[in-house]
């Protein structure tokens, strides 16, 4: 029985290692459990071998996609007019169920065209079953039990398809019974009831013009109108849009100006958000910090907050988190420190020890001197305490470029330090550098400083900085707000929720 499968085109699945392959049954072994197959398609790509040999232990699932029938051909004609669907002439069947053989003959194709019924047609049609017809599909269910009896095969008994039938043979219904027993698959899967397609296209512009929007907004506005409903919109009216950056809720309009001098400021800034600050002059600057000293705010109060803001900004430019971090120890930042025997010295001393603190290679040249001020003293003995160098000769600093060069050698009052050799000594070394230089408050523009600056950083208002003194930075240093007014000055703070925030010229 196994040799009736010869010609079959079957579809063995051989698992996710072996694939998929397809073919037509060439030879079936039941003594050894192999199955060939000639002309293999290996999932879906043709194989460059003529034929394959399967084990039955290799097979995961074996499906037919094509049984022969009786007036098919296993025994001439050639095996690539089979596979193309070409029907062959004179092609001989083999025996039938009564011992006689027949010979079927196949008309030629031809180019003439064919009147092909419509579905509806078909199926108001009543079909007869010819005895040919019977015998193939019964001589499928006979001989679906021939299949060999193994773990490796998996039989599928409804696998009589639209592919087994023959090119001209139509999908059979018998009139008189009931349930439609006798349907076809693309009538189970589809359902008998489906009325017959139009082959005019849908005419949407034609349908669209039927439709008038203008009427009919027209007739929803007049009836909202008359039952006072709010109105929803017409076609003219277009919703309010708002950007990510403005409020939907009502608020007072922003006021740009809340700070104002009690003179008037000889030049102004801004900040990033528009507010304007008003520069003030050193005399009223000097006073702002006598009235906070005063009440409280000392200067080794001052000094230390505005050494931990000129830090912050200093670590800012050096790289932040991208250079100082545990992964970078090789590439430790050096800067330069130049202070004066003054309060500005001071603060460029504490912004030293601060930096030192974030593991930044601090170098501090301070001049000697036989007397110092008391906050140099102290500052000078925390930041002993570091890692940081101390030097007291332009020698001493280092021959290559650092990476930051921050400036404390000018004071507001003592201009004559400019004319000291050390001090030109300094200033030509700074020049000579090419770093960047951060000026730490530094004078205003009247007295013309040594060192070009590329950053400066301003303590609680900006003095009339010129253009040498770079782009201007605002820190705060912790001046409360009624300090302000009892010097005359209305302040409201512009920081924000930062301590030092950048300044544009207006």
């Amino acid at each position: 029985m196994a040799t009736d499968w010869l010609g079959s085109i079957v579809s063995i699945n051989c698992g996710e290692s072996l694939g998929v392959y397809q073919g037509r049954v060439s030879a079936v072994d039941q003594v050894s459990q192999t199955i060939s197959l000639t002309r293999p398609f290996h999932n879906g790509v043709k194989c460059l071998v003529p034929e394959v040999t399967f084990r039955a232990g290799d097979i995961t699932e074996l499906k037919i996609l094509e049984i022969p029938g009786p007036g098919d051909s296993r025994q001439c004609g050639d095996l690539q007019q089979a596979e193309m669907g070409i029907p062959g002439v004179g092609c001989q069947v083999g025996p039938s169920q009564n011992g006689t053989g027949k010979v079927l003959k196949k008309p030629m194709s031809s180019s003439a065209p064919q009147n092909i019924p419509r579905r509806t047609d078909m199926k108001n049609q009543d079909i007869i079953i010819s005895p040919q017809q019977q015998c193939s599909k019964s001589y499928m269910d006979r001989h679906v039990e021939a299949l060999p009896q193994s773990k490796g095969f998996r039989r599928r008994h409804n696998s009589w398809s639209s592919s087994s039938r023959h090119p001209n043979q139509v999908t059979p219904k018998k009139s008189g019974l009931k349930n439609g027993q006798m349907k076809s698959k693309d009538d189970e899967c589809f359902g008998d009831d489906i009325d017959e397609i139009p082959d005019t296209d849908f005419d949407f512009e034609g349908n669209l013009a039927l439709f008038d929007k203008a009427a009919v907004f027209e007739e929803i506005e007049t009836y909202e109108r008359k039952s006072g409903t709010r109105s929803r919109g017409t076609p003219n009216e277009k919703p309010t849009r708002y950007r990510h950056d403005e409020n939907i809720l009502e608020s007072e309009p922003i006021v740009y100006r809340r700070i104002v001098v009690p003179q008037n400021a000889n030049k102004e800034f801004c900040t990033d958000s528009g507010l304007v600050v008003p520069s003030v002059s050193y005399e009223l600057h000097k006073k702002l910090l006598s009235v906070a000293e005063k009440h409280g705010l000392t200067l080794e109060r001052r000094l230390e907050m505005t050494g931990v803001c000129a830090s912050q900004m200093a670590l800012s430019l050096l790289g932040g988190p991208n250079r100082l971090n545990p992964k970078n120890v090789h590439q430790r930042p050096t800067v330069a420190l130049l202070c004066g025997p003054h309060v500005k010295g001071a603060q460029g001393i504490s912004c030293g020890r601060h930096l030192s603190n974030h593991d930044v290679h601090v170098i501090l040249f301070l001049p000697n001197f036989v007397k110092m001020l008391e906050s140099i003293t102290n500052e000078l003995n925390l930041f002993s305490k570091t890692q940081g160098q101390q030097v007291s000769s332009v020698k001493d600093l280092p021959d290559t470029p650092v990476d930051l060069v921050i400036n404390c050698l000018d004071c507001h009052e003592n201009a004559f330090l400019r004319d000291q050799p050390w001090y030109k000594a300094v200033v030509d070394w700074a020049n000579q550098n090419r770093a960047p230089v951060l000026s730490i408050d530094p004078p205003i523009s009247e007295m013309e400083q040594g060192i070009d600056a590329k950053w400066s950083l301003a303590l609680g208002l900006p003095l009339p900085l010129g253009e040498r003194a770079g782009r201007v930075y605002l820190c705060d240093i912790g001046i409360p707000q009624k300090v302000f007014q009892e010097v005359g000055i209305n302040y409201h703070s512009p920081f924000g929720c930062k301590f030092v925030i950048p300044l544009h010229s207006t």
